[in-house]
C-alpha cells in the first residue's frame, strides 16, 4: 500500500480515495470507501487504453459478468462506469494474499487446507458452468485467500460456450503452466468447462506441494509439456487419498477424462460439507497466512497520507536501526502480482497475463528462476527446510521492493539427502532453461552427486551448507562451485581467536582423537603451526579403540595449560574428554567444534560440559546483536511464527548474493548462468549471517575471516556467542 500522490483524485463516483494498492501499465489500483464507509478495490484504466475499441470491449465485458455472479466464492463488482474516458470499476476489497504470494513466499498449504480450497473452487467454477461461463484463467494469482475461504477473481477473460474471443487469432487465452492442452493447442478459440477443471488440478498440485505440474520457464517449452508430456507428480503421492485422485483426474489430457466441478466439489467434501457456510477464522489457512490477512486487514484501516509528491523508492538491501521500516515488515513477500489481485477481481486484469510485475514497479520486468535443491523428506529434512524458508524469505522480501529490475522466483527439488535422486534432481534442473543459478544442495551426499552436472553446465550451484572438502569437490576444477560456508579446514580461526582475544593463552593442550582421523589431525596442525596468542601448543592423543580419556588429559594438563582443545567430532567421546577434565580439576578455558554440538554431548557429559566453547559456521540470528540480524528475526517471526532455523539466514544471504550478481547484468532477459557464476565471485556481500567475500585467484574460495561463530555450553544447552570477531566477553565456568 502506497499513500495517494498529487495527481490522484480524492474522490470518484461517490468514493473517497484512501491509498494506492498498486499500479500496472494499464492503470492504478486504490483503497476507497464509499459513502457509508464500506472498504473496495477501485480500478482505473488509463484512458490512452480506454481509447481502444477493443480493450473498452473486454473491459465492458469484465464488468458485465463480475456484475452478474452472486457465488460466495468470487469476488463481486459493487460499482463501475465503463464508458468515462477513464473507465473504472469497484469491487469488494479482500485483504488476504493471492495463493501465488502464499505459496512462494511461506511454502506449500497442508493437505487439509488444499482440500477445503479445492471444493470451494470447484463450487465457484461450478456456478460459472452452470451459467455457461469458463473462466480460462484460473491460477494461483487470481485466487485470493481469507479466513472464511478462497475467493477467486479475475473475469476479463472469462466468456461464454460460443462466443467469440476477443484476442487475436494465434493468441494464448490464459496463464502457460495453468492453461489446459486444449488452450494451448486452439490458441484462442473455443474451450469448455473441462478447461478450468485442467487448470483447477495444476494449482492444486502447486498449492500441495509448491511445484507447477509443467514446470517452470519460457512459455513456448512449458506450453509443449502441457500438451506433449506428463506432469510432474513430485510429491502428490504423499497426499490424501481423494485429494491425490481429484488432482490426477483433473490433469488427464483429454477433457472428457476429467471431473466435472460438481463431482470435484464431492469428492473433496464427502465428510465435509463446511463449504456451504461461514469457517471459523483458524478453519482451514495456516497461522502465517491468517497473519498475513491480518496485517493487511489492519492496514486498511490506517492508510498512508497523501504524499506531496512522487514516492522516492527505498534502496535494496535497506535495513533500519529498528529493522524493516513498518510497511517492509508488513507487506515483506508481497509482489505487486498480489497487492494487485488483493484488491479484487479487477485488479489482476491490469497485469499482461503470464507475465506478473513485480514489487510495485509499475511496469513489466523479466524474471530470474532460482532452484533450490535440498533434503526436504530425508533425515536432514530439518535443515533443507530452513534453507528452503530462508531462501522463500528472500525471494519474497526482493519482489517486495518498489525498484526491482526483475522479479526473482525460487523452484523447491527434494532430493530425500539420496545420492541417485540428487543425480535425478540435477537433470531435471538443467533441463528447465529458465533457471538462472542453483541453492544447495543441502546435504554432503546430494552435493557430492549433484554439484558436478550442475558445474559442468556452467550453471552457478551455492552450498550453503555443505563444506566442499568433505564432499570431494574442488572450486578450481568446479568453475561454477560457490560456496558461502566456512570450511573445515577454516575452522580453527575462530578457536585461536577466542584464546588470543577472549581468553589470552600462551599454553594450549590439544586432546586429539584419533577415532576423528584426518579432521582431528588438521585441527592439531593447524593450532601447531599458528599457537594461540603466539604460545606453545602440546598434543596429546587418544586412540581410536579406547573411550579413557583418562591418561591423555593427565599428560596434557602436566603441561599446566590454560586451554585445552578437543580435536574430535563424537560428542560422546568429547563428553568423556570433559568428564576426564573435571575429574582433573581443570578450570581453564576448553573448546571443541560444531560436531560435537549434540544433545549428545550435554547429556553424557552432565555438568562437565559447563562453560565448553564451540566453533560453528552458522548464525542463530535471533540471539545475534546486529541491526541486519534483529531485522531478519522480525521479519522472519512476523512470517513464519517462530524463530529462524539454523541456515535458514545463510540461505536468505546466499539468494541475496545472487541478487547481487543478477544486479550487475541489468534488465536484460537474456542473461546466461555463467554470467551470473562470473559475476558471483566479484562481489562483496554483506550479508545478514556474515560478510561473504571470495579469492580472486584460481581457487575462489571464499575469504574465511569473520565467517564462523562461536557457541557455549550453558545451562544444559548451547548458547549463541556471536561472530567470533564480534564476541566481547565469554563468561567463565
Amino acid at each position: 500500500m502506497q499513500a495517494l500522490r498529487a495527481e490522484d483524485p480524492e474522490e470518484l463516483g461517490g468514493h473517497r480515495l484512501l491509498a494506492r494498492l498498486g499500479a500496472g501499465g494499464m492503470g492504478v489500483v486504490y483503497l476507497a470507501r464509499t459513502a457509508d464507509g464500506t472498504p473496495v478495490a477501485l480500478k482505473v484504466i488509463r484512458a490512452e487504453y480506454a481509447a481502444d475499441p477493443g480493450f473498452r470491449a473486454r473491459f465492458r465485458r469484465e464488468v458485465r459478468l463480475a456484475t452478474g455472479l452472486g457465488g460466495r466464492w468470487v469476488v463481486a463488482v459493487t460499482a463501475a462506469d465503463t464508458e468515462a474516458r477513464a473507465p473504472w470499476l469497484a469491487t469488494a476489497f479482500v485483504p488476504g494474499p493471492s495463493l501465488a504470494e502464499a505459496v512462494d513466499g511461506l511454502g506449500p498449504l497442508p493437505p487439509e487446507s488444499v482440500t477445503v480450497l479445492g471444493a470451494r473452487l470447484a463450487l465457484a467454477l461450478g456456478e460459472l458452468h452452470a451459467v455457461d461461463l469458463v473462466h480460462r484463467d484460473v491460477k494461483p494469482g487470481n485466487i485470493l485467500l481469507v479466513p472464511d475461504g478462497p475467493r477467486l477473481i479475475d473475469f476479463g477473460i472469462a466468456k461464454g460456450a460460443g462466443a467469440t474471443a476477443l484476442t487475436a487469432p494465434d493468441a494464448v487465452v490464459g496463464t502457460p503452466g495453468y492453461l489446459s492442452p486444449e488452450q494451448a493447442r486452439t490458441r484462442g478459440g473455443e474451450v469448455g468447462p473441462a478447461s478450468d477443471l485442467f487448470s483447477l488440478g495444476c494449482v492444486l498440485a502447486y498449492a500441495a506441494t509448491g511445484r507447477r505440474p509443467f514446470g517452470t520457464g519460457d512459455a513456448p517449452v512449458v506450453l509443449y509439456r502441457t500438451v506433449h508430456e506428463p506432469p510432474d507428480r513430485t510429491g502428490l503421492s504423499q497426499l490424501p487419498a481423494p485429494l491425490r485422485s481429484v488432482i490426477d483426474g483433473c490433469l488427464a489430457k483429454e477433457p472428457a477424462l476429467r471431473p466435472t466441478a460438481a463431482e470435484v466439489r464431492s469428492a473433496l467434501t464427502h465428510d465435509d460439507h463446511r463449504d456451504e457456510g461461514p469457517a471459523p477464522a483458524t478453519d482451514w489457512l495456516p497461522p502465517a497466512v491468517l497473519r498475513l490477512v491480518a496485517e493487511r486487514s489492519a492496514r486498511a484501516l490506517d492508510p498512508p497520507p497523501r504524499t506531496a509528491g512522487p514516492i522516492v523508492p527505498e534502496s535494496p538491501n535497506t535495513l533500519t536501526a529498528q529493522g524493516f521500516s513498518r510497511r517492509r515488515l508488513l507487506t515483506i513477500g508481497s509482489s505487486a502480482a498480489a497487492v494487485l489481485a488483493a484488491s479484487g477481481a479487477g485488479a489482476a486484469v491490469l497485469l499482461t497475463r503470464g507475465h506478473p510485475a513485480a514489487g510495485g514497479a509499475g511496469h513489466d520486468v523479466p524474471t530470474h528462476t532460482l532452484a533450490l535443491h535440498a533434503d526436504l523428506t530425508g533425515s536432514q529434512r530439518t535443515l533443507g527446510k530452513a534453507q528452503q524458508r530462508g531462501a522463500l524469505f528472500a525471494v519474497a522480501a526482493h519482489n517486495a521492493r518498489n525498484d526491482v529490475n526483475y522479479r526473482l522466483a525460487l523452484s523447491s527439488y527434494d532430493d530425500g539427502g539420496d545420492a541417485a535422486r540428487a543425480r535425478e534432481i540435477a537433470r531435471r534442473v538443467l533441463a528447465a532453461p529458465s533457471v538462472s543459478a542453483v541453492i544447495g544442495p543441502s546435504t554432503t551426499v546430494g552435493a557430492r552427486a549433484a554439484a558436478p552436472l550442475y558445474a559442468a553446465a556452467s550453471i552457478p550451484v551455492v552450498l550453503v551448507s555443505v563444506d566442499d572438502a568433505t564432499a570431494g569437490l574442488s572450486t578450481t576444477s568446479l568453475r561454477t562451485l560457490c560456496v558461502t560456508r566456512a570450511s573445515d579446514s577454516s575452522q580453527t580461526l575462530s578457536i585461536l581467536s577466542y584464546l588470543t582475544r577472549n581468553r589470552p593463552t600462551h599454553r594450549t593442550a590439544v586432546v586429539q582423537d584419533r577415532a576423528a582421523g584426518e579432521t582431528a589431525a588438521d585441527i592439531n596442525r593447524n593450532l601447531v603451526a599458528t599457537p594461540p596468542s603466539g604460545g606453545t601448543v602440546t598434543t596429546h592423543q587418544v586412540a581410536a579403540d579406547t573411550s579413557d580419556f583418562g591418561p591423555a588429559v593427565a599428560h596434557a594438563l602436566a603441561t599446566h595449560p590454560q586451554a585445552v582443545v578437543f580435536a574430535g567430532t563424537s560428542p560422546r567421546r568429547a563428553a568423556a574428554c570433559a568428564r576426564a577434565l573435571v575429574a582433573a580439576r581443570f578450570t581453564g578455558a576448553v573448546a571443541g567444534f560444531e560436531p560435537v554440538m549434540r544433545g549428545d554431548f550435554l547429556s553424557a557429559a552432565g555438568q562437565a560440559a559447563e562453560g565448553w566453547v564451540f566453533e560453528a559456521p552458522y548464525t542463530e540470528a535471533q540471539s545475534a546483536g546486529t541491526t541486519a540480524a534483529k531485522a531478519f528475526t522480525a521479519a522472519y517471526r512476523a512470517r513464519y511464527g517462530e524463530a529462524p532455523g539454523r541456515w535458514s539466514a545463510e540461505a536468505y544471504d546466499a539468494v541475496g548474493l545472487i541478487g547481487r550478481a543478477l544486479d550487475g547484468l541489468g534488465t536484460t532477459t537474456a542473461i546466461e548462468p555463467a554470467q551470473v557464476a562470473e559475476g558471483l565471485f566479484r562481489l562483496s556481500y554483506d550479508g545478514v549471517a556474515k560478510p561473504i567475500r571470495f579469492d580472486q585467484g584460481t581457487t575462489h574460495t571464499m575469504d574465511p575471516a569473520n565467517t564462523a561463530f562461536l557457541y557455549q555450553a550453558r545451562g544444559g544447552t548451547f548458547r549463541f556467542l556471536g561472530r567470533y570477531d564480534q564476541v566481547r566477553a565469554v563468561k567463565t565456568q
